[in-house]
């Protein structure tokens, strides 16, 4: 697909603007228009949301979600050399995409869009999993977004969705899971990017919960899922033996063995210990 919206196809974009990935930004364009396009149709309808993008580069996936109907795209681009490019597209959808040239972390979403509102986008490497964390951990639940479509290197994406037992399991599934439906919707091999990177990606949607999957105090829970997987290796009355006192018969009390180690206890095991801790069961 050269084109979906008569702008020029993506190739041409990176020669008009003379724009050439940066390492130190963690990017990586993705061209073809057709996969741009197909991660757009992963976020669901979008034809009554706002879309909140973070590094749209030279706007691949930012055309898709307009052209899929998205009602409005707030893009955040730190690169200025992407500006002129958006700038582009955003003559072709007047009205219907704001760009700022900034940090994605130091943004506020809610001055710029109107509820409901998803997040797309493929995440410079760099910052993908600190922002996932922060979109997962807010003060208040639910969040300022419905479901959020995100590409990561494959090994993040599994690490996302992981279920206990398996090497990927850890902190970063508890969070996803806790509070979120997660899936992996699509694999692309490092020839799809320009660059290409030397691994594979994946893009992960999650869904927003109306409220968590198990009952916890997020910052117990967080603190105790923290304290078991730094040390996955050890046993559990040992790797959280600074949790609280007396760590052991609470572990006993959660159904969990003290003999066990972090990587084989479920979401709902580590949610239960974290009311046995502050006292609530």
């Amino acid at each position: 697909m050269a084109t979906i919206d008569g702008l020029p196809p993506l190739r041409e974009v990176l020669r008009t603007h003379d724009l050439v990935a940066k390492k130190s930004l963690g990017q990586n364009f993705l061209l073809d228009l057709n996969l741009t396009a197909k991660i757009a149709r992963s976020a669901g309808d979008l034809s009554g949301a706002d879309v909140l993008e973070i590094g749209p580069g030279p706007g691949g996936l930012t055309r898709g979600l307009l052209a899929e109907g998205a009602r409005k795209v707030l893009a955040i681009e730190k690169d200025s050399r992407c500006l002129p490019a958006l700038a582009e597209i955003a003559a072709a959808y007047p009205g219907r995409l704001e760009v700022i040239n900034g940090d994605a972390l130091e943004v506020d979403p809610l001055a710029h869009l109107t509820p409901p509102i998803k997040v797309a986008a493929n995440l410079p490497y760099n910052v993908g999993t600190e922002l996932l964390v922060r979109w997962l951990t807010p003060k208040d639940w639910p969040p300022f977004w419905d479901s959020l479509t995100l590409m990561f290197q494959r090994e993040v994406a599994e690490r996302i969705v992981a279920q206990p037992g398996s090497k990927h399991y850890g902190r970063l599934a508890i969070l996803a899971q806790w509070r979120a439906e997660a899936k992996i919707v699509m694999s692309l091999p490092p020839e799809a990017f320009t660059p290409a990177p030397k691994v594979h990606s994946a893009v992960v949607h999650l869904r927003a919960l109306p409220e968590p999957r198990y009952p916890a105090k997020a910052a117990t829970l967080s603190r105790i899922v923290a304290a078991g997987f730094n040390q996955r290796r050890k046993m559990l009355r040992a790797s959280l033996k600074g949790v609280a006192p007396d760590i052991e018969a609470k572990l006993d009390a959660a159904g969990i063995a003290p003999t066990e180690r972090a990587e084989r206890v479920t979401l709902e095991q580590f949610c239960r210990l974290a009311r046995i801790v502050d006292g609530q069961e």
